[in-house]
């Protein structure tokens, strides 16, 4: 039985609405993994890939617009 997905994103809709800052607010959803990460052979790497992304974005070393 896989978890509920809407929860969460209900919770970061709710955040987005009232936080006063400008920082960066993610929600990532991966259905397509279990309780850990994904377990194939280069899907562990496409996760690593997207963290270093958004650490990247974070510190201005990355000139790309957040997607809603």
């Amino acid at each position: 039985m896989s978890s509920g997905y809407w929860e969460p994103a209900k919770f970061c809709a709710k955040l987005r609405e009232t936080k006063t800052d400008d920082n960066l607010l993610l929600f990532k959803c991966d259905m397509g993994a279990g309780h850990f990460s994904q377990s194939g052979r280069f899907d562990k790497l496409k996760e690593v890939a997207v963290e270093h992304a958004f650490l990247l974005k974070c510190l201005g070393m990355l000139d790309v617009k957040a997607q809603p």
